[in-house]
């Protein structure tokens, strides 16, 4: 009896040995391995932190003359957005342009205008365009039609880029008035006496603004609008 209680006991201990054995040898086993092991439902995440792209280079801020018409815009009140520069290829562009939103008379066709010609447009709307409808029309200017700004084309009948292919020339072709009238380049630059008038106060204006005036009596291709723009040298007023 004494014999087979000591086998027993020696049985125990033998599987408690081995037991504890494989315990180590699994545990050994899965620290070495466990690097490339991914519980599962989870991500494994890199050894080496990745490295992040490089930033972006922030965009160059506009020349100060551009900053300086930007300035004379708010101080007028006109709300504005700056556009990015573009370039559109084939020669056209959009520098240091913007889109205007409020210069106190609503006005048609608007796009990308460069700064110097949306300032100047502003002001000519403001203080000559207003005025004189009140004085000569009797009536408050309700909105100016254009044919817009910039378009990627040359003048007419030319092989050089027009203005407006550098957002830097507007075409006026009309006025509403708060009465119901409209008053159009088309139709009455040869109209009644105070439209013609009128039309021809706006017009008069605009060559001390822009550097270059364009009206019916110009050409046929300036039958139906006024061409406002700020390229040349100025002083050209027709």
């Amino acid at each position: 009896m004494v014999n087979a209680g000591l086998m027993v006991e020696r049985a125990t201990k033998y599987s408690v040995w081995r037991s504890a054995a494989l315990a180590a040898t699994m545990a050994s086993m899965l620290a070495a391995c466990s690097g490339d092991l991914v519980p599962k439902g989870r991500v494994a995440r890199a050894s080496k932190p990745v490295k992040s792209a490089r930033p972006t280079t922030p965009p160059a801020p506009p020349p100060l003359e551009t900053r300086q018409c930007f300035a004379k815009l708010q101080s007028q009140s006109v709300a504005f957005t700056p556009l990015p520069d573009q370039n559109f290829g084939g020669g056209c562009s959009a520098i240091g342009s913007v889109k205007l939103l409020d210069i106190g008379v609503p006005t048609s066709g608007l796009g990308a205008m460069t700064c110097n010609l949306a300032a100047n447009f502003a002001a000519w709307s403001r203080y000559a365009v207003q005025p004189a409808a009140r004085l000569i029309l009797g009536a408050e200017i309700e909105k100016i039609e254009t044919f817009g700004t910039y378009n990627c084309r040359p003048i007419a009948g030319s092989g050089k880029l027009s203005e407006h292919a550098h957002s830097n020339a507007i075409d006026v072709s009309a006025f509403v008035l708060s009465d119901g009238r409209r008053i159009s380049v088309e139709k009455d630059w040869h109209g009644d006496k105070r439209t013609r008038q009128f039309l021809e106060v706006v017009h008069a204006s605009a060559c001390k603004r822009f550097n270059t005036v364009l009206s019916p009596d110009y050409n046929a291709a300036h039958h139906d609008h006024f061409h406002f723009d700020m390229g040349g040298r100025g002083g050209f007023c027709r």
